[in-house]
């Protein structure tokens, strides 16, 4: 695959990402009541809630700086994934299979995306040269 093609899908999942986190992060701090009752619904206390929102908000500002704090992007990739991984099972749990597709979506497009920024910068990554 070209740099080009590598680059449209990266930024392309990136910036859903960020949209899709960036809206759930807001909804948390702004108390949205779909968001505050699903999440209660599933356990999760309301300090841990705002906590959530506070950190979606910040991995997205990383996320979209573009070739800049590189390692830090991988943390945000990990936590992303957690948030997900956790909905997903917290959801069976709770809700049941069927609330989950926000889910496994959310976990298909994180994981191009990601394969996209290896690609893109894993020498940066590994020798240092970002």
């Amino acid at each position: 695959m070209k740099t080009k093609t590598t680059k449209i899908i990266y930024w392309s999942g990136a910036i859903f990402m960020s949209l899709w986190f960036g809206a759930s992060g807001f909804f948390e701090l702004t108390k949205n009541p779909l968001v505050w009752t699903t999440t209660q619904q599933l356990g999760y206390p309301p300090h841990f809630i705002y906590l959530l929102g506070v950190f979606k908000l910040s991995g997205i500002i990383v996320l979209l700086l573009p070739n800049r704090l590189l390692r830090l992007k991988e943390w945000v990739f990990a936590g992303m994934f957690f948030d997900i991984i956790f909905a997903f099972f917290s959801k069976i749990a709770v809700l049941g299979f069927a609330a989950t597709i926000d889910a496994v979506i959310a976990f298909a497009v994180l994981s191009v995306t990601y394969i996209m920024f290896r690609k893109l910068y894993s020498s940066e990554l590994v020798f240092g040269e970002a």
